[in-house]
Parts: structure tokens; sequence; C-alpha cells
């Protein structure tokens, strides 16, 4: 069973930057396609961004397009979000996911099969 664990998140200003890391054991993260979802207080948890077992193929919501950069390094079995140009309004608890399906960039959580705790990011106006 693959285990995810996230970290890089906590508290910046709006217009400042984080980067978010996920680290993968007990699997080889090649096998898998992976994504960053996020979680706001009284909403859905929704995808942020993917990127293809290869990572040359990727996907990001609209609203993080031209601002958050999904990357992986599979020797490292590690994924990476990099955060720029923070609003409040992405402030939610952002978790690392993994699926076995390689073929196809999938968005829906239900599609993921495994999943990190999350890790919290907070961006004040």
């Amino acid at each position: 069973q693959l285990q995810l664990v996230e970290s890089g998140g906590g508290l910046v200003q709006a217009g400042g930057s984080l980067r978010l890391s996920c680290a993968a054991s007990g699997g080889t993260l090649s096998q898998y396609t992976m994504g960053w979802f996020r979680q706001a207080p009284g909403k859905e948890r929704d995808i942020v961004a993917s990127i293809s077992w290869h990572g040359t193929t990727t996907y990001y919501t609209t609203s993080v397009k031209t601002r958050f950069t999904i990357s992986r390094d599979n020797a490292k079995n590690t994924v990476y979000l990099q955060m720029n140009s923070l609003k409040p309004e992405d402030t939610a608890v952002y978790y690392c996911a993994a699926d076995r399906n390689v073929q196809v960039l999938r968005r829906r959580p239900e599609d993921y099969d495994s999943w990190g705790r999350g890790t919290q990011v907070t961006v004040s106006s």
C-alpha cells in the first residue's frame, strides 16, 4: 500500500509563495498518476493539479493556472506543488493523492487510490 506524507504548508501573506512536497513510501511512484487536491472548510475536496507518471502531461484547475506548478521526481519518490501569488481563497487543507490508472489524468477524488493526511495552507489578506 502506497503511503503519502505531505509537507510544506503554513501561513503566508497574500502574494507569497509556498512549495508543498509529497513523499511516497511502500511503492514506486512512477507507477502512479499523482494529484494535488484541496478542501476548504464546508466545501468539497477538489482537484488542484495532476501529473502523469512520466511528468510530461499536467492538468490545472482554472483558478490556479499560471500560479501553481506541479512536478515530480520519481527517483526521489516525491511530488511537488509550487504555489506562487497566493490568494486568501487558496486557503485550504492540501492533499496529495495517487491514482493507479496511468492512462489518463483523472479529476474526481474517488478515482484516486491512496491519500496523504493533508497539510494546511493559510493565506492572509
